[in-house]
């Protein structure tokens, strides 16, 4: 089923590899069309309590999109590339699972927006971050624009995106864009066990933590009404009775996701 991205599962956790090294992992259609399958998955599957997207080697993250399919798409193409991508990755921002990016290397372009997709980042000490599209007469087309400046800011993304200026992963952190930085060896132990701790929290809490905070960005939504339907469903569930019975017993609490 896939020839770009490779899976491993171990304890609930999904880590999902963009795997093309040679292009230096970068997101041409098949790989796309193998994200939205793995995505599913991790809908689907009630075994997985989380995922980590990270890519294959020690230089790139996702250097980009695959430039090469550019050079034949019309307007028209270049919308429906641009939206197969923003759909894919909204659906990334939107899961009720966390998603985590472990940035090892190059995250440009494509790749950036990616990492920017998942609910949070990790990087290596030898990450880059940038949204070079100008150089290609370009502007970002699968929500860079939009995550960007929530991430870091009006005046930063402007300047990044309209120079085409690459950060380190220093500044990334500095600026917000990601949220610790490791030295590579420790990038993945350390993204697990990040994920490992949100694993043992209440699975719909979790989920009403992503749902609540993605309504603070949209402009469609009464973010305070979200959270007061969020916090009032809680009371609702097994896992409220449980966490608190727990709190109360001073023990540790057995959540089911209930």
């Amino acid at each position: 089923m896939y020839q770009m991205i490779s899976k491993q599962f171990e304890d609930g956790i999904l880590m999902i590899t963009i795997n093309r090294p040679e292009k230096m992992n970068a997101l041409n259609q098949q790989v796309l069309k193998e994200l939205a399958l793995v995505i599913d998955e991790v809908y689907s599957d009630r075994n997985i309590k989380g995922a980590i997207i990270t890519g294959a080697g020690e230089k790139a993250f996702v250097a980009g999109a695959d430039i090469s399919e550019f050079l034949t798409l019309s307007e028209q193409g270049g919308r429906e590339l641009a939206k197969l991508g923003q759909t894919i990755f909204q659906r990334i921002e939107s899961c009720p699972k966390p998603f985590v990016a472990a940035v090892n290397g190059f995250a440009l372009g494509g790749g950036c927006e990616l990492a920017m997709a998942c609910h949070f980042r990790v990087a290596s000490e030898n990450a880059k971050f940038g949204q070079p599209e100008v150089n290609l007469g370009l502007v970002p087309g699968y929500g860079g624009t939009q995550r960007l400046t929530q991430l870091i800011g009006k005046g930063k993304a402007m300047e990044l995106m309209m120079t085409g200026d690459m950060i380190n992963a220093a500044d990334a952190l500095a600026w917000g864009l990601v949220n610790h930085v490791f030295p590579a060896a420790e990038l993945l132990p350390k993204t697990l066990a990040i994920l490992q701790k949100i694993k043992s929290k209440a699975p719909l809490a979790v989920a009403g933590v992503i749902k609540c905070v993605n309504a603070c960005v949209d402009k469609q939504l009464n973010g305070y009404e979200v959270e007061l339907d969020e916090f009032a469903a809680c009371f609702g569930t097994k896992d409220m009775e449980e966490g608190t019975a727990a709190f109360i017993q001073k023990r540790l609490p057995n959540f089911t996701g209930k």
